[in-house]
């Protein structure tokens, strides 16, 4: 096994426990994550300082800790702290922009580090609550329009992050979750998939972002779950291994991860429990967070 394949087989091990069943092509979606790694030479990951790398190393941190792999701490909580604005938001880097992405990786990384007591929480539960909407949606700023998920590098939408800051920080009973619940099972189309907002096609990823929403405010009961499995498998490329965005469209790591964490959510079998605020392992949460 190469150097590449070990950390690739380790994290697709903490989803899948089993290869017991035959509509999960578990096996063949192996390949397809460790390809990219050799097709490219690295994973296609942008370099930068900006605060969302921030959270994936310390995600990548608690993943490695779980293996008992040493990891030398790295001091970023005063760099993290330092870009909390007076008005409770947090800016993505030293040039100020702001929206909800940035109090969620703030909220997750600190927490992380045991390290909230670092920023003013009160003032970042109050940021994200004035970017709620009367759709009981949530924008990326004040006034922005209701988005279920979010691509850390593209699309901003933001439900999810401010959805998950609040469950982390113990916020959730300031959310009206009958009226934020009616606005996520809306996400549901006829295929069974999920879409982000009004009007628009369904995609793999949102098994991720509205189900963890819906599954945080104990509404994921208002959705078909039996559909969403099902549209979720057919977008599988059965030979190949990887799932795509939507059936018989091309696979990529983005969707494939997303999918197999939407199965996860809908208790699939065979596959690990995960954390809908955290986005990672419930056993690995409950070591790091509550020290079980």
């Amino acid at each position: 096994m190469t150097a590449l394949e070990v950390p690739c087989t380790y994290l697709f091990d903490l989803c899948i426990t089993s290869m017991n069943s035959a509509a999960m092509l578990a096996f063949t979606h192996f390949p397809i994550l460790t390809s990219q790694n050799k097709k490219h030479g690295q994973t296609n990951i942008k370099s930068t300082h900006h605060k969302r790398r921030h959270s994936r190393n310390w995600q990548c941190e608690v993943l490695l800790s779980n293996l008992g792999v040493a990891v030398v701490s790295l001091t970023f909580q005063p760099d993290i702290a330092a870009l909390q604005n007076e008005d409770g938001s947090f800016s993505g880097d030293i040039w100020g922009e702001v929206d909800t992405r940035f109090s969620y990786i703030a909220i997750l990384s600190l927490a992380l580090m045991h390290q909230l007591d670092k920023v003013d929480v009160g003032k970042a539960v109050k940021y994200i609550l004035s970017c709620k909407n009367v759709d009981g949606g949530f924008g990326c700023t004040p006034g922005a329009e209701s988005h279920a998920g979010h691509n850390f590098d593209y699309v901003t939408i933001a439900v999810f992050c401010c959805v998950a800051a609040l469950a982390i920080t113990g916020s959730l009973h300031h959310v009206d979750k009958d009226l934020l619940g009616w606005w996520l099972c809306e996400r549901q189309v006829k295929s069974g998939g999920l879409n982000g907002r009004p009007e628009k096609l369904p995609d793999v990823c949102y098994s991720w972002w509205v189900l963890s929403s819906l599954i945080m405010i104990d509404r994921v009961h208002w959705i078909d779950k039996g559909k969403l499995v099902k549209f979720i498998l057919d977008c599988q490329d059965k030979e190949n291994g990887g799932i795509s965005d939507r059936p018989d469209d091309a696979v990529d790591v983005f969707h494939t991860y997303f999918g197999v964490a939407g199965l996860s959510l809908l208790e699939y079998p065979g596959i690990k429990p995960i954390d809908p605020a955290y986005a990672l392992p419930v056993d690995v949460v409950n070591r790091v967070i509550l020290g079980r």
